[in-house]
């Protein structure tokens, strides 16, 4: 192992950074940093805002590791595959330092939180950075790059409780919400943390124990923050929480619930459409929730609102606190309010102890849910969470794929027929930019540069335009469609 003979801590049990650091350099613009970024709509929004930080601080950013003098890895830990594709990566950058002894690797994220110390002892790995410490980023790299040849190493030890890091976080996101000079990910578009952590504890879930216990943000913080973005040309925000319908602050005597973020958020100038994922399944502000929904044309017709298992004897053994007939009586209500709501599931199959009898219990909540897609995972144990301390992992994985085979093939049959309606309908999408893929065009058979969008729905949308459209709204005509693509022509 390659000796670290400078070790910097940062605590946040005190709320300070540790001894013996060296003064803070100043920005240096012949460094480039390369990110690379896995997980959730959470990690794309702290990648975001480490971008914009490290871009502030004098770095210059790039898409090529062979050109970084650092790399940041910001990492996902919910499942296995996830954590082992990262690994694998490291595994490309500890050779690539064999001959770059001097480059700078920092994992930051949840799997940063999750391993801690284990991660540092990787040879390729210079620098641990959990989701609480982000706002250091800048300056540990700056601090790693300054040491490079004695290899140091800098890590985070983080309490999501401490109210030091909550207030830096705090300050570090409003500061970075918008970054004028490179924009956001996807043109058009921003995403707005309404609140940090779960309180769940869902038994395979390791998001408690990463993220920490749930903290909403200040109501007139997160408006701000809207209009902020509305002002630089973002016309759809995503409000975003682990569980973001179980938002609530209190403040000037008056309760704060989602639903009031999204009538005020609807009222800013500029902003066209509001999405907020993701959804717990619970009566709390629910009715509220759909009656914003149902009231303002601004709040996007689509909700996302895992069940994760059909079978209430799993639902129990998973900490969810629902049965499967409560969960369809929500997504009743849903379209009693909101009559043309596209929704949207996500599922665990191959929970320790289902049965075949478990699993066809969501395959007939699937059918009966007609969602418009489902995320469809096969359990992988989390070291930590309570499934894996009390129960053995012990459904065969050629198990686990074929249920999860017979889940997506339930599913796609059902986005098919939802699909299908559109045939020939016009619809109003909010145009991404290039599309990644090379779609054949179904109406003549030709591979031809193509656009993608979204509806208010969610339904993705390809068809031919001029690039200059990412960031505006287009009307499309759809002329084919596929489970989960629809096809059409631009309508000037």
């Amino acid at each position: 192992m390659v000796s670290r003979p400078f070790q910097v801590k940062c605590s946040g049990r005190a709320g300070l950074i540790g001894v013996a650091r060296p003064a803070i350099l100043a920005p240096m613009v012949k460094h480039r940093v390369h990110i690379k970024s896995f997980g959730c709509q959470m990690n794309k929004l702290d990648t975001a805002l480490v971008s914009a930080s490290l871009r502030e601080a004098g770095f210059g950013l790039t898409d090529s590791v062979k050109e970084a003098d650092a790399v940041v890895i910001n990492t996902c830990s919910v499942r296995e595959h996830a954590e082992a594709r990262i690994l694998s990566h490291l595994g490309h950058l500890k050779h690539l330092k064999q001959h770059r002894p001097g480059l700078v690797v920092a994992i930051i994220g949840c799997m940063a939180q999750r391993l801690g110390q284990t991660l540092l002892e990787h040879d390729a790995v210079n620098i641990v950075c959990g989701p609480t410490q982000i706002p250091q980023i800048a300056e540990l790299i700056a601090e790693s790059l300054a040491h490079s040849a004695k290899q140091l190493a800098v890590t985070a030890e983080i309490r999501h409780d401490a109210e030091p890091a909550r207030q830096a976080l705090e300050a570090f996101e409003l500061a970075h919400a918008v970054d004028g000079e490179q924009g956001p990910a996807t043109p058009g578009q921003a995403f707005v943390r309404v609140m940090r952590g779960c309180n769940n504890f869902c038994t395979y879930c390791i998001v408690p124990y990463v993220r920490g216990p749930e903290v909403c943000r200040p109501p007139q913080a997160i408006l701000d923050q809207v209009k902020q973005l509305a002002d630089e040309g973002i016309k759809q925000v995503t409000l975003l929480g682990q569980t973001v319908n179980a938002y609530q602050y209190t403040s000037g005597g008056k309760t704060w619930s989602l639903a009031d973020l999204l009538h005020r958020a609807a009222e800013v100038e500029g902003i066209e459409w509001i999405r907020f994922v993701t959804s717990y399944p619970s009566e709390a502000f629910y009715d509220d929730i759909l009656q914003a929904m149902a009231s303002s044309s601004k709040v996007c017709n689509y909700l996302h609102m895992p069940a994760q298992s059909g079978s209430d004897r799993i639902l129990r053994a998973m900490n969810r606190h629902y049965t499967a007939e409560q969960y369809l009586e929500l997504l009743a209500r849903a379209r009693a309010v909101v009559p043309d709501i596209a929704v949207a599931g996500d599922f665990i199959v191959g929970f320790p102890g289902e049965t075949d009898e478990d699993f066809q219990a969501t395959v007939e909540l699937v059918r009966r849910a007609r969602y418009r897609n489902c995320f469809i995972f096969k359990y992988s144990p989390r070291p930590g969470t309570t499934s894996d301390k009390r129960h053995a992992d012990t459904i065969p994985d050629e198990v686990k794929q074929r249920r999860n085979v017979e889940l997506l093939a339930a599913q796609e049959q059902i986005s098919a027929e939802l699909s299908e309606a559109y045939q020939g309908r016009t619809v109003k999408v909010l145009v991404e930019g290039l599309s990644k893929k090379a779609h054949v065009n179904p109406t003549d058979g030709a591979n031809h540069p193509q656009l993608v969008g979204r509806t208010a729905t969610d339904y993705i949308v390809v068809f031919n335009g001029p690039p200059a459209l990412a960031g505006q709204f287009a009307r499309v005509r759809i002329t084919q469609t596929s489970p989960l693509t629809l096809f059409g022509e631009r309508i000037d």
